[in-house]
């Protein structure tokens, strides 16, 4: 069943006027989970990406904010790295580019993030523009996504501008970024460039809670609206998503529960 609000959600592109976009998922490819939530299509038997292929889905949210998520070439997806190996914290004073020393990908995380990227390409979600943080799982995500992009299309992402960005790397962290100011100001400037679709920058947790006051799963992207002072459209992420020991430790399963338009509600005005 498709949500009935969503064709009324893209009105919302109205408001900013024309939008030129490569990524131009359509309603048709999404199903109501709630009233909120939504997944993306999955790949048919047959198709050159089958279902047997990822086993997993996109989830997003909220359906309502669906045509200036995935519409539009000038928002920013924020994305924080796929799921790490949390049985090996980084060393005191590592460097970013030291993986020996640091938490990287975890087999799953590998897989994850394969699969993120094979899905995102199948519901035509392309990127313009792509900055990544030094830290190895970082680079491990991007790498990751990459090969998923190649299953669903072999070299889809080939000759995208990509830039290791040091301002993205881990906050305070030895040879991280000494605060969010950089990165404020490189989500503030995209205006969808030449029209190839939107910004993508992955960086960590830290940095994008003190950007956004959201603090995100591993794996998970946000969507910035860079005209509206950065506001946080929605979140999407795999289906399997979950919260990471490291960071939600403290936090209560009812919690973890909650839909992220209420975890939303509950933080402070930004």
């Amino acid at each position: 069943m498709f949500a009935k609000n969503t064709i009324a959600a893209l009105s919302l592109v109205a408001a900013f006027g024309p939008v030129t976009a490569l990524a131009d998922p359509t309603p048709e490819m999404i199903r109501s989970v709630t009233p909120f939530v939504g997944e993306m299509a999955m790949p048919l038997e047959g198709e050159d990406l089958r279902i047997s292929d990822i086993g997993n889905t996109l989830r997003f949210e909220p359906i309502q904010n669906f045509a200036d998520m995935f519409q539009r070439d000038d928002v920013v997806f924020l994305m924080r790295h796929g799921p790490t190996d949390w049985s090996k914290l980084d060393i005191k004073d590592v460097g970013p580019t030291d993986c020996e020393d640091q938490r990287i990908l975890s087999d799953q995380g590998h897989r994850d993030m394969r699969d993120f990227g094979a899905l995102m390409a199948f519901n035509d979600i392309k990127f313009g523009q792509i900055y990544v943080s030094q830290w190895c799982r970082n680079q491990q995500t991007l790498d990751e996504m990459r090969a998923g992009y190649d299953l669903a299309e072999p070299g889809l992402l080939e000759g995208i501008p990509t830039e290791t960005y040091e301002q993205a790397n881990l906050l305070l962290s030895l040879q991280g970024a000494p605060d969010v100011t950089s990165l404020r100001d490189l989500v503030s400037g995209w205006d969808g460039g030449d029209g190839n679709g939107p910004m993508l920058i992955i960086s960590h947790f830290t940095n994008i809670q003190e950007l956004t006051d959201f603090a995100v799963y591993e794996g998970e992207a946000l969507v910035l609206d860079p005209k509206r002072d950065n506001r946080v459209l929605g979140y999407v992420r795999l289906k399997t998503a979950s919260p990471d020991v490291g960071h939600f430790e403290a936090t209560t399963q009812e919690e973890v529960n909650l839909d992220a338009s209420e975890r939303a509600a509950a933080r402070p005005a930004h």
